[in-house]
């Protein structure tokens, strides 16, 4: 356990199952039954709640569970400048089982970033982290792109992006007044969370994507150039990470595929600190592809959150000394394959279970890098 600097050796990918006391408060709050200052109390009390107990257990870095969203993403990106959420009639994405209430964002206007609700919510939980290291979590900038410009089947650029490049400029130059704005606030400790790789994975994915015209070469390429372009506002003493998912609601998924297609492109040039790969089950692959990894650790996402059932120590020690022949065991790192909570609806396991998870991650960290 020999490093201070995240991610930590055991980590956490970022939200946490909401409790009752908080979906009741959001409900009442839809049903105009509560102000949103009383909302804010809730969500406030659950949140400190939270922290208490993530540093009971021994988290080195704690987050606020994502209480006060909706969706892991889209809280975040239709509250940037020129970008608006829109209703849909069906999800841009099909889920193997539940499917989310659908929700999606449009691009309306020069994208930027001037100020955001983010900023007030990572402050409350920075006072409540101790000694802990305080996490927030954001969508990609790829997630923009992707849900707004290739996900979506009718979009239509207004005229400042008719010109893609200038599209994928601004967002780097939002992103970049964001990590300088959470650092200004305190972070130290950012984590983009991204889906668009999980689908460049997915053979069935790409061949869709391909057949309406897409050069995903191309937006791959503009992807990494996005996020490195955007790092360069990050300070000497700031870590951002990634977050690498194939889908998560309701234990559910709708992703599939090894990091094959992207690895070479996302390893071995995109310049974050870390990656958090889901490695759970058989739908992401071996861990060949890791070879392409250069200084970046590798927080290994082999503990499910899409189950209770506890894995073995045993078979997630051995799964770790396979990764250890393509990765450094000092880059390697350990956690969860992903939140418990992506949406406010949460994963099918209970609280115990949740927290069983990380114990557990704990454990076997401890005994790994001891």
């Amino acid at each position: 356990m020999n490093h201070t600097k995240a991610p930590f050796r055991y980590d956490i990918v970022g939200s946490f199952l909401r409790p009752e006391a908080l979906k009741n408060a959001r409900e009442a709050f839809v049903r105009n039954e509560i102000t949103a200052a009383q909302l804010e109390a809730a969500e406030d009390a659950a949140i400190a709640r939270l922290v208490a107990k993530e540093r009971d257990i021994g988290l080195l870095a704690v987050t606020d569970g994502e209480f006060r969203r909706r969706y892991w993403h889209l809280d975040f990106l239709a509250a940037l400048g020129g970008v608006e959420e829109i209703g849909a009639t069906q999800w841009s994405v099909a889920f193997k089982g539940a499917q989310p209430k659908a929700a999606t964002i449009k691009i309306t206007d020069q994208v930027d970033f001037s100020g955001h609700p983010f900023l007030a919510h990572f402050r409350y939980l920075n006072s409540l982290a101790g000694d802990a290291r305080a996490k927030m979590t954001i969508p990609s900038p790829s997630m923009l792109h992707l849900i707004s410009c290739v996900r979506a089947t009718n979009y239509k650029p207004i005229p400042r992006y008719e010109n893609e490049e200038t599209l994928f400029e601004d967002i780097a130059r939002a992103y970049q007044k964001a990590i300088r704005a959470f650092y200004e606030a305190g972070c130290r400790y950012l984590q983009f969370d991204d889906t668009s790789w999980g689908e460049f994975c997915d053979p069935e994915k790409r061949a869709a994507y391909e057949a309406r015209g897409f050069d995903l070469a191309h937006i791959e390429r503009a992807y990494v150039a996005m996020v490195n372009r955007a790092l360069e506002a990050k300070p000497a003493d700031m870590t951002i990470t990634m977050h690498i998912c194939r889908g998560n609601f309701r234990s559910t998924w709708f992703s599939s595929g090894g990091y094959e297609p992207v690895a070479e492109i996302l390893f071995g040039g995109c310049r974050v600190d870390g990656f958090f790969l889901e490695y759970d089950s058989d739908r992401a692959g071996g861990f060949a592809p890791l070879s392409h990894i250069k200084d970046q650790r590798v927080v290994l996402g082999l503990v499910t959150s899409k189950s209770g059932t506890l894995e073995k120590k045993e078979d997630i020690v051995q799964r770790i000394r396979e990764a250890q022949k393509y990765v450094p065991l000092d880059q390697l790192c350990l956690s969860p394959q992903c939140g418990f909570s992506s949406t406010e609806e949460g994963n099918i396991l209970t609280e115990d279970e949740q927290w069983n998870k990380l114990r557990l991650i704990k454990e076997i960290a401890q005994s790994v890098w001891n």
